[in-house]
Protein backbone atom coordinates (compact mmCIF):
# COMPACT_ATOMS: atom_id res chain seq x y z
CA UNK A 1 0.00 0.00 0.00
CA UNK A 2 2.83 2.60 0.52
CA UNK A 3 3.14 2.54 -3.34
CA UNK A 4 -0.22 3.62 -4.07
CA UNK A 5 0.29 6.93 -1.69
CA UNK A 6 2.46 9.66 -3.37
CA UNK A 7 4.46 12.19 -1.20
CA UNK A 8 3.25 15.82 -2.38
CA UNK A 9 5.83 16.81 -5.37
CA UNK A 10 6.35 12.86 -6.46
CA UNK A 11 4.97 11.27 -9.70
CA UNK A 12 2.80 12.84 -12.68
CA UNK A 13 1.02 15.49 -10.16
CA UNK A 14 3.87 17.80 -9.31
CA UNK A 15 4.00 21.19 -11.56
CA UNK A 16 7.71 22.86 -12.32
CA UNK A 17 7.67 26.54 -12.39
CA UNK A 18 6.30 27.77 -16.14
CA UNK A 19 8.90 29.55 -18.01
CA UNK A 20 8.44 31.97 -21.36
CA UNK A 21 4.97 33.27 -22.61
CA UNK A 22 1.93 31.97 -23.21
CA UNK A 23 -0.23 32.18 -26.25
CA UNK A 24 -2.19 34.47 -25.67
CA UNK A 25 0.25 36.95 -24.23
CA UNK A 26 2.27 36.60 -27.36
CA UNK A 27 -1.37 37.59 -29.37
CA UNK A 28 -1.72 40.68 -27.21
CA UNK A 29 1.42 41.85 -27.57
CA UNK A 30 1.70 40.98 -31.38
CA UNK A 31 -1.60 43.24 -31.69
CA UNK A 32 0.11 46.10 -29.51
CA UNK A 33 2.82 45.98 -31.73
CA UNK A 34 0.76 46.18 -35.17
CA UNK A 35 -1.50 48.95 -33.93
CA UNK A 36 1.60 51.01 -32.73
CA UNK A 37 3.36 50.58 -36.01
CA UNK A 38 0.17 51.12 -38.06
CA UNK A 39 -0.41 54.70 -36.19
CA UNK A 40 3.63 55.23 -36.33
CA UNK A 41 3.20 54.82 -40.52
CA UNK A 42 0.18 57.34 -40.63
CA UNK A 43 1.61 59.89 -38.87
CA UNK A 44 5.26 59.99 -40.81
CA UNK A 45 3.11 59.77 -44.00
CA UNK A 46 0.94 62.69 -42.48
CA UNK A 47 3.81 64.39 -42.00
CA UNK A 48 5.98 63.88 -45.34
CA UNK A 49 2.79 65.34 -47.09
CA UNK A 50 2.61 68.46 -45.27
CA UNK A 51 6.48 69.42 -45.87
CA UNK A 52 5.33 68.57 -49.61
CA UNK A 53 2.42 70.91 -49.00
CA UNK A 54 4.45 73.94 -47.94
CA UNK A 55 7.07 73.23 -49.83
CA UNK A 56 4.69 73.68 -53.10
CA UNK A 57 2.67 77.07 -51.14
CA UNK A 58 6.42 78.38 -51.36
CA UNK A 59 6.87 77.84 -54.69
CA UNK A 60 3.65 79.65 -55.19
CA UNK A 61 4.41 82.37 -53.19
CA UNK A 62 7.92 82.77 -55.04
CA UNK A 63 5.88 82.69 -58.10
CA UNK A 64 3.60 85.61 -57.01
CA UNK A 65 6.54 87.96 -55.89
CA UNK A 66 8.48 86.94 -59.15
CA UNK A 67 4.57 88.59 -60.72
CA UNK A 68 4.52 91.44 -58.84
CA UNK A 69 8.66 92.38 -59.33
CA UNK A 70 7.72 91.94 -63.08
CA UNK A 71 6.30 95.72 -62.89
CA UNK A 72 6.37 98.62 -60.41
CA UNK A 73 3.51 100.31 -62.35
CA UNK A 74 0.38 99.79 -63.68
CA UNK A 75 -1.01 101.06 -67.10
CA UNK A 76 -4.27 103.55 -66.87
CA UNK A 77 -6.04 100.37 -68.85
CA UNK A 78 -4.94 97.87 -65.80
CA UNK A 79 -2.98 95.08 -65.69
CA UNK A 80 -5.13 91.62 -66.39
CA UNK A 81 -3.44 88.53 -67.07
CA UNK A 82 -3.12 84.87 -66.52
CA UNK A 83 -0.90 81.94 -67.27
CA UNK A 84 0.58 78.79 -66.44
CA UNK A 85 4.16 78.40 -64.69
CA UNK A 86 5.39 74.51 -63.42
CA UNK A 87 1.91 73.79 -63.07
CA UNK A 88 0.97 76.52 -60.81
CA UNK A 89 -2.39 78.17 -62.50
CA UNK A 90 -1.56 81.85 -62.03
CA UNK A 91 -4.46 85.07 -63.08
CA UNK A 92 -3.93 88.54 -62.31
CA UNK A 93 -6.60 91.15 -62.17
CA UNK A 94 -6.61 95.30 -61.28
CA UNK A 95 -8.91 97.82 -60.21
CA UNK A 96 -8.40 101.38 -59.71
CA UNK A 97 -8.55 101.96 -56.10
CA UNK A 98 -9.95 105.04 -54.61
CA UNK A 99 -8.32 107.63 -52.87
CA UNK A 100 -9.26 110.67 -51.23
CA UNK A 101 -7.06 112.56 -52.65
CA UNK A 102 -7.13 114.61 -56.10
CA UNK A 103 -5.28 117.04 -57.76
CA UNK A 104 -2.99 117.05 -60.73
CA UNK A 105 0.24 115.21 -58.59
CA UNK A 106 -2.09 112.89 -56.62
CA UNK A 107 -0.85 109.43 -58.35
CA UNK A 108 -4.02 106.90 -58.88
CA UNK A 109 -3.46 103.80 -57.91
CA UNK A 110 -4.66 100.32 -58.23
CA UNK A 111 -4.92 97.10 -56.85
CA UNK A 112 -3.59 93.81 -58.14
CA UNK A 113 -4.99 90.91 -56.99
CA UNK A 114 -2.90 87.32 -57.40
CA UNK A 115 -4.17 83.97 -57.37
CA UNK A 116 -2.34 80.97 -57.69
CA UNK A 117 -3.97 77.67 -57.55
CA UNK A 118 -1.91 74.08 -58.16
CA UNK A 119 -3.24 70.28 -57.53
CA UNK A 120 -2.57 68.60 -53.95
CA UNK A 121 -3.79 65.53 -53.38
CA UNK A 122 -7.15 64.85 -53.12
CA UNK A 123 -7.83 69.04 -52.79
CA UNK A 124 -6.32 72.50 -55.00
CA UNK A 125 -3.84 74.64 -52.97
CA UNK A 126 -4.53 78.12 -53.11
CA UNK A 127 -2.50 81.64 -52.83
CA UNK A 128 -4.30 84.77 -52.93
CA UNK A 129 -2.30 88.26 -52.85
CA UNK A 130 -3.60 91.96 -52.38
CA UNK A 131 -1.00 94.85 -52.60
CA UNK A 132 -1.37 98.28 -54.25
CA UNK A 133 0.71 99.78 -57.13
CA UNK A 134 0.42 103.03 -58.80
CA UNK A 135 -0.61 104.15 -62.20
CA UNK A 136 1.61 104.63 -64.71
CA UNK A 137 2.38 108.48 -65.52
CA UNK A 138 1.22 109.57 -69.03
CA UNK A 139 3.71 110.61 -71.16
CA UNK A 140 4.22 114.78 -71.49
CA UNK A 141 0.84 116.10 -73.78
CA UNK A 142 -0.82 112.93 -74.00
CA UNK A 143 -4.71 113.26 -73.42
CA UNK A 144 -6.06 110.94 -70.14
Amino acid sequence: MTGLLRKPGQGRASKRPQSGFSLLELLVAFSIMAMSLGLLYRVAGGSVRQVSDIQQHQQATWLAESLLASRQVVRADGWNESGESNGFLWQVRSTPYPTELNGPKAIPLHEIQIEITWPLVGRTGRLEAVTLLPEQKAPPGAVR
